[in-house]
C-alpha cells in the first residue's frame, strides 16, 4: 500500500467499442482497481471508437466476418478461446457461439452518448456488453438498443425518436476520428486525469500505479 494520501477525485475516459471483448475485460479490471480505492470519487466517461468503421449499417454474418478478419474459422476459434479464458478469469461468461451478427456500432455509441446525460452511462456500457457477448443480441438492431435503454431506466420513447432522427451521428463519427488523431489504434484505451494513458485490458496493478502517479504529481503541484 502506498503511503500517498490518495486523491479524492479521478477522471477516467475509456475509449472503447461495444463489440470489443477486451473492453469488457478491461472494464472488469478497472473495477477491481477502483474497489481498492473505495474513498476515491471517480468520473468515468465512455468514448466512441469503431473497430470496424467500414462495417455495413446492416451488419454482417458473424461467422463469415470473423473468418475473413482472422483468416479462417479455425484461427478465429483459437483466438476467441483465448479471449474466453481471459473472460473466465474476471467472471465474464463469454458466449461467442451465440452471436449471429457482427453489427455496425454507430447506433450503440450514440446510445452511450445519450446515457451520459441520463446519468447511467456505465450501466448502459455494462448492459450492451452483456447483451452482445453473453446474450448474443444484435447491437445493430435498434429495438435491442431501445430495450437496453429501458433496462437502464432511460426514456425509451425519447431514445427511439433520437435513433430515428440520426441525432448525434456525425458527432460520434467525429469523436471516433479524434481518438484516431490522438494516436488511438486499438481499444480499450484509458485516459486517466487527462494525463496518463493505459492501452489494453491492463491488470488492476497498472491502474493503481497510474492513480499513484496522478497523486504524486498533484502533491508536487501543491508544494
Amino acid at each position: 500500500m502506498s503511503e500517498l494520501s490518495y486523491v479524492s477525485f479521478m477522471k477516467i475516459d475509456i475509449v472503447s467499442d461495444t463489440v470489443c471483448p477486451w473492453c469488457f475485460i478491461g472494464k472488469r479490471k478497472l473495477e477491481e482497481a477502483l474497489a481498492q480505492r473505495p474513498d476515491m470519487d471517480v468520473e468515468i466517461t465512455w468514448r466512441p471508437f469503431q473497430l470496424h468503421p467500414d462495417m455495413p449499417l446492416e451488419g454482417a454474418d458473424r461467422k463469415e466476418f470473423i473468418a475473413q478478419k482472422f483468416g479462417s474459422h479455425e484461427r478465429a476459434k483459437e483466438l476467441y478461446a483465448n479471449v474466453k479464458m481471459a473472460g473466465d478469469a474476471v467472471d465474464i461468461p463469454f458466449n461467442f457461439d451465440k452471436i449471429e451478427r457482427s453489427p455496425n456500432t454507430l447506433d450503440s455509441h450514440r446510445l452511450l452518448r445519450w446515457s451520459e446525460t441520463a446519468g447511467c452511462q456505465d450501466a448502459i456500457a455494462e448492459i450492451l456488453f452483456r447483451r452482445f457477448f453473453i446474450d448474443g443480441e444484435d447491437l445493430g438492431d435498434r429495438s435491442i438498443l431501445i430495450a437496453a435503454a429501458t433496462e437502464a431506466g432511460m426514456d425509451h420513447e425519447l431514445v427511439s425518436e433520437l435513433l430515428e432522427n440520426d441525432a448525434d451521428l456525425e458527432t460520434v463519427r467525429q469523436e471516433d476520428q479524434m481518438a484516431r488523431q490522438m494516436g488511438v489504434s486499438g481499444v480499450p484505451f484509458f485516459i486517466i486525469d487527462d494525463k496518463y494513458a493505459l492501452s489494453g485490458a491492463q491488470d488492476p496493478a497498472a491502474f493503481l500505479a497510474a492513480f499513484d502517479q496522478v497523486e504524486a504529481d498533484k502533491a508536487k503541484e501543491n508544494k
